[in-house]
């Protein structure tokens, strides 16, 4: 894979990741994908990244999965299609959902299917007024994968994912804000000077408190209220070891704003 098919920058403590295949929508060949699940393990270990911005070249954020170098259509080895999906898109999903820094989606055009999933798996996005979300899957004959039939229900409900899934329709920026899907959309041109200043807060912010709060919730769908409740205690526990708690109560009581350090 040409190494400019994924941009990769470092500024700021925030890392910024940029699909860049703009003839293409960005749709993600195998290279890609794994360059950027390497990437997002990168930023998760490295101390000096504090937040991660994802975002796309031209007109589409991200197609999804580039079909056409895929294989025929022809006799399959059982288990092969569920070993590609658990080891290809799954995957790159749980990269981002794993990973301990915040993520930002800058959504600059077209998210569809494993574009969108890609998207609703970062912990915040933003999008351009020009975006658009389609979940694809079903224009093709094809059941929705990277984790869309888990992520899409747990940020609007089964029916609404229902509806989305079975029709395949666009939706836009708009309609996505309103059901949820989208923290803030802002013009086409604002996009970027606006993911950069929520990534400087984010990396500006007390890291290991970010990265047990995102556990948290990420988790909280899955548990139940004991499990849930004692996860957020050890999560209290750690936090309080950390130089940032102890930055952020001294800032308190000597009545200052905190200087965090992300350790």
């Amino acid at each position: 894979m040409p190494v400019s098919e994924v941009l990769h920058v470092v500024d700021g403590q925030v890392a910024y990741l940029t699909l860049n295949r703009p003839e293409a929508l960005n749709a993600l060949t195998p290279a890609q994908r794994d360059r950027l699940i390497e990437l997002f393990g990168e930023a998760s270990a490295n101390a000096d990244v504090r937040a991660v911005v994802l975002t796309g070249t031209g007109r589409g954020f991200c197609a999804g999965a580039d079909l056409r170098g895929g294989a025929g259509a022809g006799e399959r080895v059982a288990g092969e299609v569920a070993r590609m999906i658990r080891e290809g898109a799954q995957r790159l999903v749980a990269a981002v959902l794993d990973c301990e820094k915040p993520v930002i989606a800058a959504v600059n055009g077209t998210a569809a299917g494993l574009g969108a999933h890609l998207a609703l798996a970062c912990d915040l996005v933003l999008a351009a007024e020009s975006a658009r979300f389609i979940e694809v899957f079903v224009r093709r004959g094809l059941v929705p994968d990277g984790g869309g039939a888990y992520l899409l229900p747990r940020l609007v409900g089964p029916r609404r994912a229902k509806e989305l899934m079975f029709f395949g329709d666009a939706l836009s920026a708009p309609d996505a804000e309103r059901l949820g899907l989208v923290n803030r959309v802002v013009p086409d041109g604002e996009l970027d000077k606006t993911a950069r200043e929520w990534a400087a807060r984010l990396a500006g912010g007390p890291t290991r408190a970010l990265a047990l709060t995102k556990q948290l919730v990420n988790a909280s769908l899955d548990s139940d209220r004991g499990t849930a409740f004692a996860a957020e205690a050890a999560a209290q526990e750690i936090n309080m070891t950390t130089a940032d708690a102890q930055e952020g109560v001294a800032s308190f009581v000597e009545r200052r704003s905190p200087e965090y350090r992300g350790r």
